[in-house]
C-alpha cells in the first residue's frame, strides 16, 4: 500500500475483526501520544445520534 498524501493522512478505515462481532479503526500514534493512552487500556465509548461523542478512560474495580 502507498503512503497517502499528507491531505489525505488521517483517513481510515474501519476493519472487521473477531469474525464480524466487533470493528476496529487504526489510530495514529500521535493521536495516542498527545491523549496519553497506553497499550491494552480500557475506554468507554459514547454514542449520541450518529456521531461518537466521548472517549473516556475506564474506571478499573
Amino acid at each position: 500500500m502507498a503512503r497517502r498524501s499528507l491531505a489525505q493522512r488521517n483517513i481510515r478505515s474501519l476493519t472487521k475483526t473477531s469474525g464480524g462481532k466487533s470493528y476496529s479503526v487504526i489510530i495514529p500514534v500521535e493521536f495516542i501520544k498527545k491523549l496519553g493512552w497506553r497499550s491494552k487500556q480500557k475506554l468507554v465509548v459514547s454514542l449520541t445520534i450518529n456521531i461518537i461523542t466521548k472517549i473516556t478512560w475506564a474506571i478499573s474495580e
